[in-house]
């Protein structure tokens, strides 16, 4: 046996030990969760409290259908079963009555031992196949993972099912087999049910990043998502509201990379977001207004749909359109529509490569005229290799009209033995629209391109990850270019420069406060 990893984690003050471990007789390595044991007395008193609260404490979390309102709800609950324990159990010490309490909201509220899973921010995804199987786990950097810890029965499978899916005013029955939900933390949920999947009940849970990637994270040579070149010319694409389509394969980062190109946003622009669960996160102060599809009750009732979302989104003045992803025919033409209107839209799509990407927008299902695809400048595409779980940007290529037809022009493109995504190519048509926007000439071009790299630059130098940070900096720059260089130059402190960006324009003499 080899431990790989060990680290910590406490969920609702319930401590944890996780240890990645490498067994001989196992062909997959193990992912083992360690915590207190209750002793059996121990164990008697709280079955005798969880029935106290039951009689004392008004528990309805399915009334919570938004994070800020669940967690109202477990604030309430924990200080009332915190009561209920410091007077059945006298002389506790303080710090076991709050596993106690940590423990019995994760029984009475939560979703039982997987809340200490859930609270691993190491973790990608969370599967269970059924009752007879251990709990599988994806980790950022050990891959797929099997556990040690077991759902007892199938019952109890299906009751977490059960619990995700009121919280979102759904239910999972034999009649409806099937869930997709999110959690009340953004976490997205697919259940299924016996005999539909025929091993069991199975929940997947595809944890929500609680700090969005960032395009400087993305640039970190320990991640080398994409080369600084490639960056920032996409830096200088979303300035200047260029179509571009985020492509790749499943967990493959294409949300992400889209929630970091956004993070470029100029701040008096207004950005409109459609997605079937939430998954984008964007700077505080941004004019920005997320949206989400909702499905039909189960009388068939009260859906609303991304084509929906999508015809609304036009009335409401955006100046950019964000769509979670391209699926059918009405929802592509909505969308070129807006772009023939003057929109800017970002788009993900399924696809392996730029040339695939173009293929499926002309192919069935959503089977467009392939001159209305001149509408979009670019095709992003992401890359995960599944052996070692790194993901990289694979393509950017331009779209290039002719006639009415249209070609892919490849720019950049990772080569896998450098493990570098380098330039394969010249520009044909982004190069010469951003001349026709701005006026700039070809070297004023590269010329502003060597000034944001220098800018992506210090920011990585500096770790400067956060999502608002990034923004802040991005804002900054659109406001006052040349201070910021010269700052920057200087080798001012990231604190300075974040605390000049977050500072509000003074007041002119004789205006008014």
């Amino acid at each position: 046996m080899k431990v790989l990893d060990t680290y910590k984690l406490t969920c609702d003050n319930v401590p944890a030990e996780i240890s990645i471990v490498d067994r001989k007789t196992e062909f997959v390595r193990t992912y083992e969760i360690k915590r207190a044991k209750f002793q059996a007395a121990t164990k008697t008193v709280m079955d005798h409290i969880k029935e106290k609260i039951i009689e004392e404490v008004d528990i309805r979390p399915t009334e919570a259908h938004d994070a800020e309102t669940m967690e109202k709800l477990r604030n309430a609950f924990v200080e009332k079963a915190g009561e209920i324990v410091k007077r059945e159990l006298v002389g506790t010490s303080p710090e076991n009555r709050d596993i106690i309490v940590g423990t019995l909201a994760h029984e009475l509220i939560g979703l039982g031992e997987l809340e200490i899973i859930l609270s691993d921010e190491n973790l990608e995804e969370i599967v269970i196949n059924t009752s007879r199987e251990p709990v599988w786990v994806y980790h950022k950097k050990f891959g797929w993972l099997k556990t040690n810890f077991m759902i007892p029965t199938e019952e109890q499978v299906h009751n977490y099912a059960s619990i995700i899916g009121r919280r979102v005013g759904r239910q999972i029955t034999n009649l409806n087999p099937l869930l997709d939900a999110h959690l009340e933390g953004g976490d997205r949920a697919n259940a299924t049910l016996y005999p539909i999947s025929t091993k069991g009940n199975s929940i997947t849970i595809r944890k929500f990043a609680k700090s969005p990637w960032t395009i400087t994270r993305m640039l970190d040579p320990e991640n080398r998502v994409m080369s600084i070149d490639a960056a920032a010319l996409l830096w200088l694409c979303i300035q200047y509201e260029m179509n571009i389509i985020v492509a790749g394969g499943t967990a493959s980062g294409k949300t992400s990379v889209l929630n970091s190109l956004l993070v470029f946003t100029p701040p008096n622009q207004r950005v409109i977001s459609i997605e079937d669960t939430r998954e984008l996160f964007l700077p505080d102060f941004l004019h920005w207004l997320p949206m989400v599809t909702r499905l039909p009750n189960p009388e068939g009732k009260g859906e609303v749909s991304m084509l929906d979302l999508m015809v609304n989104s036009l009335r409401m003045r955006p100046d950019r359109i964000v769509l979670g992803e391209i699926r059918r025919q009405r929802e592509a033409e909505v969308l070129f529509e807006a772009m023939h209107t003057g929109h800017s839209v970002l788009a993900t799509l399924h696809a392996d490569s730029a040339e695939q990407a173009k293929n499926r927008m002309v192919q069935p299902p959503i089977n467009l005229p392939e001159s209305m695809l001149e509408a979009v400048h670019l095709f992003l595409v992401q890359y995960r290799q599944r052996r070692s779980g790194i993901r990289r940007t694979l393509e950017l290529a331009e779209v290039v009209p002719y006639k009415s037809l249209v070609s892919v022009n490849k720019v950049f493109h990772w080569n896998s033995r450098s493990d570098e995504v380098e330039k394969v190519g010249d520009y044909v048509r982004v190069i010469d629209e951003i001349s026709m926007y701005s006026g700039m000439n070809a070297k004023e071009i590269n010329a502003d391109l060597a000034e944001r790299k220098s800018i992506l630059e210090y920011m990585i130098e500096n770790k400067i990850y956060d999502v608002d940070d990034v923004g802040r900096i991005s804002a900054t720059f659109y406001r006052n270019k040349e201070q910021l260089l010269e700052q920057i130059k200087k080798k001012v402190k990231p604190k300075d420069i974040l605390e000049i960006a977050e500072e509000k324009p003074k007041k002119k003499q004789g205006e008014k406060k």
